[in-house]
C-alpha cells in the first residue's frame, strides 16, 4: 500500500463554501495546497444521486464535509454514496465530517411506536464503510454510543466563549448565561464556567409540539445581559419568546449563542422582529442569503476548529485538546486577539 501523505478532502452539495474554507485552512497550516478532490456528486432526472470521482485516492486518508441538514434525506444519502464510492475506489480510511448531524433529536422513543432514528442513521453511516465520524454539538451526546466507530464530538462553547469575551469587554460582569430548557443546562453551565457567569434557567411546559404555553424565569436577571444558549434554532418561536420572557423579567439586554442554525418556516422574519439584540450561530449549516442579510443574525466559523481538528485525526494526535481556550485562541488568529 502506498503511503498517505496528506489528508484528501471531498465534499457533497450541503455546504460547498464550508468545505472550501477548511481546504483553505489546511493549506495554511501545511503550508501546502489542500484542495477539494476533483468528483462530481449530481441527480439524474429522477433526483437518484450519482457520484464519479475523478482523482486516484487508492491507499488515502478520506476526509467527506457533508453535513446533513436541509434536505437532510438527499443530504444524508449523497454523503452514503460519496463513501460507497470511495470504499470501491480502495481508500485507505474515510472520516465523515459532518458538522451538523440531522436526525440527531430522534435519539430515544418519546412515546410507543416511534422509530429511533439517529439509531438508523448510525447504522447506515456505519453500513456504508464510514470508519470515524468528526461532528459539532450533537443534540445528545449519548448518540456517541449509537456508533461501533469512534466519534469524535467538537463543541462550540470554547469558541462562543472566546466570541462573547471579545464581544463584551468590559462589560463581561454583567453577563447571565441562560439556558431556554431544563435539558439544555449541562450546555449552558459548560459556557457559564467558561466565562465565569452565573446561570439562569427558562422552564417552559408544552401543550404539544412546536407550541410553548408558559414559560418562567429560574433566577434573577434583572440588570442583567442575557446570553440565551443552544444548539439548535429550528423556528425560533421557543427562542424569540424566551427572549420576550426575559426582558419582561428584567434583562437589560438579551443574546442568544446557538450552534446550529436550522432556521426553518418563519424563523428569520421572528428573529428580525424579536427583542433579542443579536443572534450568534456558526456555518455549520450553510447560512442562506436571507440570513447573511438580517442584521441581527452573526454567524462566527468553524472551518478553522474543522480543519484543526481533521489534521489531529490524521496525525494521530488529540482531538480533545481543541476544547480549550488556549488551544482554540491562535486558531482563530487575529478574530479574537484582543479577547
Amino acid at each position: 500500500m502506498p503511503q498517505i501523505l496528506e489528508p484528501k478532502l471531498m465534499s457533497g452539495n450541503a455546504n460547498l463554501p464550508l468545505a472550501r474554507s477548511i481546504a483553505r485552512r489546511m493549506s495554511m497550516h501545511r503550508g501546502m495546497n489542500v484542495g477539494l478532490v476533483d468528483a462530481r456528486v449530481e441527480r439524474f432526472n429522477d433526483q437518484e444521486i450519482f457520484v464519479e470521482v475523478f482523482e486516484n485516492v487508492r491507499g488515502e486518508d478520506m476526509f467527506i464535509i457533508q453535513p446533513t441538514s436541509n434536505p437532510a434525506n438527499d443530504n444524508l444519502m449523497e454523503l452514503l454514496i460519496m463513501a460507497d464510492a470511495l470504499r470501491r475506489s480502495s481508500a485507505a480510511r474515510i472520516t465523515a465530517v459532518i458538522p451538523y448531524f440531522g436526525y440527531a433529536r430522534q435519539d430515544r422513543r418519546s412515546k410507543a411506536r416511534t422509530p429511533i432514528s439517529a439509531k438508523l442513521v448510525s447504522n447506515m453511516i456505519v453500513e456504508a464503510g464510514i470508519e470515524r465520524v468528526l461532528t459539532l454539538d450533537l443534540h445528545a451526546a449519548q448518540i456517541q454510543g449509537f456508533f461501533d466507530i469512534p466519534v469524535d464530538n467538537l463543541y462550540a462553547s470554547p469558541v462562543f466563549a472566546l466570541d462573547i469575551k471579545h464581544q463584551f469587554k468590559g462589560r463581561m460582569k454583567d453577563i447571565m448565561v441562560v439556558s431556554p430548557d431544563v435539558g439544555g443546562v449541562a450546555r449552558a453551565r459548560e459556557l457559564a464556567k467558561r466565562i465565569d457567569a452565573p446561570l439562569s434557567i427558562v422552564d417552559k411546559r408544552r401543550e404539544k409540539a412546536g407550541e410553548v404555553a408558559e414559560m418562567t424565569v429560574i433566577g434573577d436577571v434583572s440588570g442583567k445581559k442575557c446570553i440565551i444558549v443552544d444548539d439548535i434554532c429550528d423556528t425560533a418561536g421557543t427562542l424569540c419568546k424566551a427572549a420576550e420572557v426575559l426582558i419582561k423579567a428584567g434583562a437589560t439586554e438579551v443574546h442568544s449563542y446557538i450552534t446550529h442554525g436550522v432556521l426553518s418556516g418563519p424563523a428569520v422574519e421572528r428573529i428580525s422582529k424579536s427583542v433579542m439584540k443579536s443572534l450568534v450561530i456558526t456555518d455549520s449549516i450553510a447560512p442562506t442569503d436571507e440570513v447573511r442579510k438580517t442584521k441581527n443574525i452573526r454567524i462566527v466559523p468553524t472551518a478553522p476548529i474543522f480543519a484543526q481538528a481533521i489534521l489531529n485525526i490524521w496525525n494521530g494526535t488529540s482531538v480533545s485538546s481543541l476544547f480549550d481556550h488556549e488551544t482554540l485562541e491562535p486558531i482563530y488568529e487575529g478574530m479574537y486577539a484582543q479577547a
